[in-house]
């Protein structure tokens, strides 16, 4: 395939022909695979007190004759503290347990669990190239509700590296046909249900990738952009080609970035 080369200024200032990464089919499979791996790394540990519920002197002797013991008051055989006496009668609370208030939850979750899971290095890369040719795919894209561009699928040319301001970075945005997808992204409305009292009470949707060859001024200038993401090519995964492992996201490439693709052979 291959696509023209816009500048910052939406002049057509070339062509060129995407490296063979592009080719590869589409496989849904593979990519929700890799995006749970990426997302099950950041997913932190947790878990209860290992005493939690345990904190009682709760042990009740059940022999016969003995002080203090429940034997002979038909109560069931559990461990019980007291909560009150008079003389050698004494009035007592199960506790401990996990049957009981207050006592110990039979299976809490534990900190040594390991979330993290696995992906083959080769299903990793192919699921990257997989997600990487789904990104030049109108229908793909559109499906995911971006707003496309006239243009679409093009490159952005090397000056866009170059730019180090947010707001010239917009209006070059804009300029070349994001200005749908830009507004769309910044957008927030409040999540249903009780998310909204757990940090999470709106929603937005997720704008365009950039992909740039290496260290510039746009990676700091553009990272506060509303939807919008900015990587390394040499840095990209599959939860950033693919959010949510639903392939086709709005992704623009710059010139140089397509060619360390290709000469690098990155992903294959």
């Amino acid at each position: 395939m291959e696509l023209k080369i816009l500048s910052a200024q939406n002049a057509e200032v070339g062509k060129k022909k995407l490296p063979k990464q592009f080719e590869e089919p589409v496989r849904k499979d593979l990519i929700k695979r890799a995006v749970e791996a990426v997302q099950s790394h950041n997913r932190q540990a947790y878990g209860a007190d290992p005493r939690a519920g345990m904190k009682w002197s709760a042990s009740l002797s059940k022999k016969r004759r003995q002080y203090r013991g429940s034997y002979g008051h038909g109560i069931s055989r559990v461990p019980r503290k007291i909560t009150s006496r008079r003389g050698t009668q004494f009035n007592w609370t199960a506790a401990n347990v996990p049957g009981v208030v207050g006592g110990r939850r039979a299976h809490p979750p534990k900190s040594e669990r390991v979330f993290a899971k696995k992906i083959n290095d080769k299903e990793r890369k192919k699921a990257i190239c997989s997600a990487l040719a789904a990104t030049m795919n109108k229908e793909l894209v559109a499906d995911r509700g971006h707003a496309l561009p006239e243009k679409f699928p093009f490159i952005i040319s090397n000056d866009f590296e170059k730019l180090n301001k947010t707001k010239t970075i917009l209006d070059a945005l804009k300029k070349i046909g994001l200005d749908k997808d830009l507004a769309r992204a910044e957008k927030k409305k409040i999540r249903a249900g009780k998310g909204k009292s757990r940090a999470r009470k709106y929603k937005k949707s997720k704008g365009a990738l950039l992909v740039v060859s290496g260290k510039c001024g746009l990676l700091k200038a553009a990272s506060n952009i509303p939807g919008i993401d900015i990587v390394e090519v040499k840095n990209i995964n599959a939860e950033l080609l693919a959010p949510g492992s639903k392939p086709g996201r709005l992704a623009v490439f710059t010139d140089s970035a397509i060619d360390k693709l290709g000469k690098e052979n990155l992903f294959m």
